[in-house]
């Protein structure tokens, strides 16, 4: 593996990684076939073995309990999912919580933040929200994700970097028809 990646070259290959999973067209469960319905854990599965086809990962991705998805001595990443609608189409209820819950000990990205600033690992840490939406939008990720941001850096005091965000369209799914991917470095200060 080469030393020293770059969280944009991962998140490339992670954003690229779920556009492969969503042309398989396995369905996850019962659900239409495509990556959006696909839960965290499946899916972050899947991005690793995605990942380790790619001759640079040398097969030596895994999958944790925490952090969510090791690239040894590089990266520890934490994942999230922003899906404001449900696999039939109709919009699903706290669908944002998972970002904002601004609390140590909790399942959301700010959470996700707090345990990663604690974890004591050689690699660099990032946090990775996964969102889907439709083409236009019917609900716009860009303010949960702002929202992310403020409550990170200004209630949580948790240090990340600029925003790292990549996106895809053209998903198989009726509802989750596009991917957009974002990530920031946790900054250990």
């Amino acid at each position: 593996m080469e030393a020293s990646m770059e969280l944009d070259e991962i998140i490339d290959d992670i954003t690229d990684s779920l556009v492969a999973i969503d042309d398989s067209k396995i369905p996850f469960k019962d659900f239409q076939p495509g990556v959006g319905p696909y839960g965290e854990p499946q899916l972050v599965k899947r991005i690793a073995k995605q990942l380790n086809e790619l001759p640079k990962y040398k097969s030596k991705v895994i999958t944790k309990r925490t952090p969510d998805l090791l690239i040894p001595h590089e990266w520890a990443i934490e994942f999230k999912i922003a899906r404001p609608f449900g696999d039939n189409g109709n919009e699903a209820e706290n669908w944002s919580v998972n970002l904002l819950h601004p609390y140590s000990g909790n399942v959301s990205s700010i959470g996700d933040c707090l345990k990663l600033a604690q974890l004591e690992c050689p690699e660099r840490l990032a946090v990775v929200v996964i969102g889907y939406e439709h083409t236009p939008p019917k609900i716009d990720l860009s303010p949960l994700i702002k929202s992310f941001e403020v409550i990170a850096r200004q209630i949580a005091n948790i240090n990340i970097s600029d925003r790292v965000e990549t996106l895809r369209d053209n998903l198989v799914h009726p509802v989750h028809q596009l991917v957009r991917v974002f990530a920031w470095e946790v900054i250990k200060t």
